[in-house]
């Protein structure tokens, strides 16, 4: 299973690619046109020409994940237009799960992942934590 976790790197190709393409030919495109670092656990999410499915590809460390979304009904609502000189646009885990099922990233509002505490929370938290035996 492949955790969406906020720390996660998740890089999303902009250009459609053919979805003939295994594992072996994802990393050759990784590598040739991404010039990426394919075993640092970096989630990459390619889309079919029609926008009907999805691909992941990442490296747990152990081997390496392929996992497919196709959609029953539709195709895809959102896909970021490509930037000039780049071919990857960066995605929050939360972004990623709401894309996998066909929502609109861009209009989701989600809490930040990294909130500071408030001065009165962190005190509270560090006294709690010190008190609390092991």
């Amino acid at each position: 299973m492949i955790q969406l976790l906020p720390q996660l790197k998740i890089l999303l190709a902009y250009q459609p690619v053919d979805f003939r393409k295994g594992i072996d030919g994802l990393i050759g495109l990784c590598r040739a046109q991404f010039d990426a670092e394919l075993y640092d656990g970096t989630l990459y999410v390619f889309r079919n020409r029609r926008g009907t499915a999805l691909k992941i590809l990442t490296f747990d460390g152990v081997g390496w994940w392929l996992v497919i979304r196709r959609f029953s009904q539709g195709r895809l609502q959102w896909w970021p237009k490509a930037q000039t000189d780049t071919l990857t646009h960066p995605l929050e885990a939360q972004q990623l799960q709401v894309l996998l099922y066909n929502g609109l990233p861009e209009q989701a509002s989600f809490a930040s992942p990294w909130r500071a505490l408030r001065p009165d929370q962190a005190a509270r938290a560090t006294s709690s934590s010190a008190a609390s035996p092991l």
